[in-house]
C-alpha cells in the first residue's frame, strides 16, 4: 500500500514538473519595429542575459514598419507555430507604450506564450492558436529593478525581464499577474470566405522581397472552386473598398509557368493564394499594399 501510494505521488510529481516545465525550455524569441541601426534590441537583450545567462535568444524580426500593428499580428501568426511549445515570444509594436493599454503575457492552447502589449498584436494568433489563459503584467513584481523612471520602453523594462523569468522558470505563468477574461484587442479585418463561386478574403502581408502579393485564402478553400493548373483567375484588389486592381491570371504550380513580366496565380510557402509577375514587383506596378484595409476577390473563369 505504501509503495502504491509512493507511485501515485511520483507520477502527479511528474506531472506537475511537466506542466511548469512548459514555460522553461529556455527560448526567448523577439518581435519589434526597432530595426537594429541601434542599440534597443541588445538592450532587451542584455536584460533577458542578466535574468539567466542560460538562455536562448532568437530573432523572429525586428524589420517591422514603424507602428505597424497588424504586420505585428502576421508574423507572429506566420512563426509562433513553427516554435516548440513553451517557447516565450516578445512582440514589442507599441504606439501606445505608456498609456492605459494593458501589458499581457497571452499562453496559447499549444502552448506558446505571447508578452506584448494587448493593441491588437494578438488578433490573428488568438484566433488560429486559440487562448488558454490571459495574464495583466503586475509591474510591481515583474518590472526591471530601478526603471520606474523610464515610461517609453516597456520592450526593455518590462516584457523582455518578464519573458526571461518565464522561459528561465524564475516565475511560474501564474505569477506573471491577474488573470484576464479570454479575450484579446482585435483589429477588423476580412477573414476568408466562400460566397457563392466568390472567394473573399484579404492581403495581410507582401512578400516585400519581391513584391508578391500574400491573401489569408488558404489552399483549402480555394480548392473548393475547383482549380486546375492553367486556368484562368479572375482577381480583384480593393483598398478600403473601392477596387485598385482587376485582371485575369493562369493558376501556375511555379513562376517559370508564365512569360517574364507576366502575373499568375499561386499557392505560396504558408499554403495560402497569393498572385505575382514572375521576375516583376506586382505590388510595385499595380500599386498594391497590404494590412486590414486591403482586400481581395477571386473567382475563377
Amino acid at each position: 500500500m505504501k509503495k502504491t501510494l509512493l507511485s501515485i505521488s511520483y507520477l502527479a510529481l511528474l506531472l506537475l514538473t511537466a506542466q511548469f516545465s512548459s514555460a522553461q525550455n529556455k527560448i526567448v524569441v523577439y518581435q519589434s519595429d526597432f530595426g537594429l541601426k541601434d542599440g534597443a534590441v541588445s538592450e532587451m537583450k542584455g536584460v533577458a542575459m542578466g535574468v539567466s545567462p542560460d538562455l536562448k535568444l532568437f530573432d523572429l524580426t525586428h524589420e517591422i514598419p514603424a507602428y505597424d500593428i497588424w504586420q505585428a499580428a502576421y508574423r507572429l501568426e506566420q512563426s509562433v507555430r513553427y516554435w516548440p511549445a513553451g517557447t516565450v515570444i516578445v512582440s514589442v509594436v507599441d504606439p501606445g507604450v505608456g498609456t492605459t493599454r494593458k501589458s499581457v503575457v497571452l499562453k496559447t492552447k499549444s502552448g506558446h506564450f505571447i508578452v506584448t502589449p494587448d493593441n491588437g498584436t494578438l488578433t490573428l494568433v488568438a484566433q488560429s492558436l486559440g487562448i488558454d489563459e490571459i495574464r495583466e503584467i503586475d509591474e510591481n513584481v515583474n518590472r526591471r529593478k530601478d526603471s520606474k523612471k523610464s515610461y517609453t520602453f516597456h520592450g526593455r523594462d518590462v516584457y523582455s525581464y518578464t519573458a526571461a523569468r518565464l522561459a528561465a522558470g524564475v516565475i511560474t505563468f501564474e505569477q506573471v499577474g491577474p488573470l484576464l477574461p479570454k479575450q484579446v484587442v482585435t483589429i477588423p479585418y476580412q477573414p476568408s470566405v466562400l460566397e457563392g463561386k466568390t472567394l473573399k478574403g484579404d492581403i495581410p502581408v507582401l512578400d516585400v522581397q519581391y513584391g508578391n502579393v500574400w491573401t489569408n485564402i488558404p489552399d483549402t478553400l480555394f480548392n473548393q472552386l475547383n482549380p486546375h493548373f492553367g486556368g484562368i483567375v479572375e482577381v480583384s484588389i480593393f483598398y478600403q473598398h473601392k477596387l485598385i486592381y482587376k485582371g485575369e491570371m493562369p493558376y501556375s504550380q511555379t513562376f517559370g509557368e508564365v512569360a517574364k513580366g507576366k502575373p499568375l496565380a499561386y499557392i505560396n510557402s504558408l499554403l495560402q493564394l497569393s498572385f505575382a509577375l514572375n521576375q516583376g514587383d506586382f505590388a510595385k506596378v499595380y500599386h498594391v499594399s497590404s494590412g486590414a484595409d486591403w482586400s481581395v476577390e477571386v473567382a475563377l473563369k
